[in-house]
């Protein structure tokens, strides 16, 4: 049974009002585009009688229309067409090198700092004195940071690397505390045209020396520390440790947070090395707040941003100042309907391509982003909710497995919070039962808020799929290729089964500004990892679905697949029927070698408080799958665990599951926020 082959209803309807008021609307209507479909159609494909291919022409269309600003016009939209006679931009398909390495907008000069920050922050400018950053920390206290602070505080930055001799194409490393700080960082970083490297600040040593000694920047912010379900959790030493694996480190410029810095009143400082390590207050706060932004080609790489891989080595994706501006500011314009009194929060952090991309695409258009330090759950589970009341938020992103363990909280921690302030929700990262998707549409957004399911990743610093906020959904869907994707699905052939409305695999058929250049290790792994599988399509390594109303679905990682007895199903179907049962808090589904199917499934759980594990529980869950997927789906075994390796953003790392039971080596684990968990899996009930 495929999980979401009951969903056969349109659940979520806007309003005319609504969906007339949207930014897509507005496009649509400037263009004289008359449905979802032609949308697509004129943003993705060859159109008959249109000079350019509906990407090309897409790209270049929304530079002036969403006033993205180039001190230098370029030459074409992408690879090598003439300046016409004219003076005016061209438009070429000529991809010589195949949609692998597609040259976006070159001859342009740019930089995602000028129209992030400094543009409004300008004398003359009305969002001068708008507040770019609202930032709340676990404890409690609050500040809000305006574009002019935010300017002078990011040239101070820039200032300071300037003093050390970071220059353009050096690579700088962000291993940073969630305080307002990092947003002056990066976009300090951007200014003097270095490459930003984003280290997540729940990595451990090894993790953090790893992305240290293949980056090899020379300069590395960090913090003494943050707060962390109430904790203090030291960032220092693990940097000093990850220093001194990796080496390549030569100034440490270390935020106070915890007070335990030298310029700080702890009891426990952090150790200091006088050689290394300065405090941001001699290094950044005592600089000129005033800088002149550089000018950068087009294609200069902007930020290195780490995705795990399969193996011990974790992939350096490489985006450009252009790439990652268009495509963030795209998707929070067209997806997330972004208006100047809006206050966006997403739940991650800096280290996750959500963070920079929350940022890029708000701030790009003036608007106001929210950020928190610390714990979902903490003092209790109401702590978003409390925000979104307190704060006014209007556009509010998470992931599933995030909202599933909300969810069984109960609804008594929502209802005592106003959360009419929502217009829009948003989720990402894997794929949704239908009945935490419909809880989180009706008792977080009221039933009115569309849910935004994006699927995308760090390669592209955005979104392959995105539901437009005008559209009708239905539970779990994701809508549709994003506006200027070329995006399919295919069989193992390679062959379009997508009106088939078949399960194949998602791929790309062309490129975007945003995707990456190459791997920072070179083209090799590049190629070998998304172009190897099929002739020029991107092999995104996930299984889609579009049902025959036009409504795509994902199935999850193809890697994670069950292939039982010839039938490959997504682990999230079998955790699907588990979680339903009102003993289980959280399922996660693996396959196994087997003699008779070739793949069996061992099935994890971790029960409600107060649910003690028995074998008559055991057997009542493996039932209840058997019953709804068939006999041969019906777990093996089934283990109960008090918790699963999990992402900080809540995701479930299956890989390291299905190692723990196989006793094989689970690869890059980098991104894991609770590696205690490991140990609990090698000795479940």
């Amino acid at each position: 049974m495929d999980e979401y082959e009951g969903i056969t209803e349109v659940v979520h309807e806007p309003t005319e009002a609504f969906a007339e008021a949207t930014n897509v609307a507005a496009f649509m209507r400037e263009y004289g585009i008359d449905d979802y479909e032609e949308l697509i159609a004129r943003t993705t494909s060859d159109v008959e009688g249109e000079p350019a291919s509906g990407v090309d022409w897409f790209w270049d269309e929304i530079v002036d229309y969403l006033d993205i600003e180039f001190y230098t016009d370029y030459d074409a939209v992408r690879d090598s067409a003439e300046r016409s006679s004219a003076g005016n931009r061209t438009q070429s398909g000529d991809d010589s090198e195949g949609p692998q390495f597609s040259d976006w907008y070159p001859g342009g000069e740019i930089n995602v700092a000028h129209n992030v920050v400094d543009r409004h922050a300008a004398v003359d400018s009305p969002t001068r004195n708008r507040v770019a950053l609202i930032w709340e920390g676990e404890p409690g206290d609050v500040r809000e940071i305006t574009f002019h602070e935010l300017a002078r505080d990011s040239n101070r930055v820039a200032n300071y690397l300037d003093s050390v001799g970071v220059e353009t194409g050096d690579t700088v490393g962000l291993y940073m505390p969630m305080v307002p700080e990092v947003v002056s960082i990066l976009y300090g970083c951007l200014k003097v045209g270095a490459i930003a490297v984003p280290i997540f600040s729940g990595f451990g040593t090894e993790a953090t020396a790893t992305r240290i000694d293949d980056a090899e920047p020379s300069v590395l912010f960090t913090g003494d520390g943050f707060y962390r379900r109430g904790s203090e959790v030291r960032l220092k030493e693990a940097a000093d440790a990850a220093i001194d694996e990796a080496g390549q480190i030569e100034h440490t410029v270390v935020y106070d947070r915890l007070g335990a810095t030298p310029d700080g009143d702890a009891d426990e400082p952090v150790p200091w090395n006088d050689d290394r390590d300065v405090t941001w207050t001699d290094a950044v706060a005592s600089q000129s707040p005033s800088y002149e932004t550089k000018r950068l080609p087009s294609d200069q790489e902007s930020m290195l941003l780490y995705s795990s891989g399969t193996t011990g080595t974790p992939k350096g994706i490489v985006h450009t100042h252009a790439g990652v501006l268009t495509q963030c500011a795209k998707e929070i314009h067209f997806g997330f309907d972004q208006k100047p009194a809006d206050r966006f929060f997403w739940v991650s952090d800096i280290g996750w391509m959500m963070g920079p991309w929350t940022l890029i695409g708000n701030h790009a258009f003036g608007g106001t982003v929210v950020m928190y330090e610390g714990a979902p759950d903490h003092p209790q589970p109401d702590r978003f909710w409390e925000m979104i009341d307190r704060h006014g938020i209007t556009q509010f992103g998470i992931s599933p497995t995030a909202i599933r363990a909300l969810r069984k909280h109960g609804d008594q921690w929502v209802d005592d919070h106003d959360l009419s302030s929502l217009r829009i929700l948003g989720s990402t990262g894997e794929p949704w039962d239908p009945e935490s998707w419909q809880w989180f549409h009706d008792a977080i957004g009221g039933g009115e808020c569309p849910i935004i399911n994006i699927s995308g990743g760090t390669e592209i610093c955005g979104c392959f799929l995105m539901p437009m906020p005008n559209q009708p959904l239905k539970p779990c869907t994701l809508g549709g290729p994003g506006l200027g994707m070329a995006i399919d699905i295919v069989d193992e052939t390679g062959e379009s089964i997508k009106a088939s409305g078949e399960r194949g695999f998602l791929v790309a058929r062309d490129s975007c500004p945003s995707m990456t250049k190459s791997l920072w290790s070179g083209d090799e792994r590049y190629l070998e990892e998304y172009w190897s599988t099929w002739e020029d399509l991107w092999d995104h390594g996930d299984f889609a679905q579009r049902d025959d109303d036009g409504f795509w679905f994902l199935h999850g990682r193809a890697d994670d697949a069950l292939n039982v007895a010839g039938r490959k199903v997504g682990p999230a179907e079998i955790e699907g029927v588990l979680i339903d049962h009102d003993a289980v808090n959280q399922a996660a589904a693996v396959g196994v070698p087997d003699d008779t199917t070739g793949t069996a499934v061992v099935a994890y759980v971790v029960l409600e408080p107060g649910v003690e594990p028995t074998d008559d529980l055991r057997e009542e869950l493996r039932t209840l799958v058997g019953e709804e997927h068939g006999k041969p789906f019906r777990p093996r075994e089934l283990l109960f665990v008090d918790a699963f390796p999990k992402t900080q953003s809540g995701k479930i790392i299956r890989r390291a599951i299905e190692s723990v039971y196989n006793d094989e080596d689970p690869g890059d684990l980098s991104s894991m926020e609770n590696p205690e968990a490991l140990e609990g899996l090698r000795d479940p009930i």
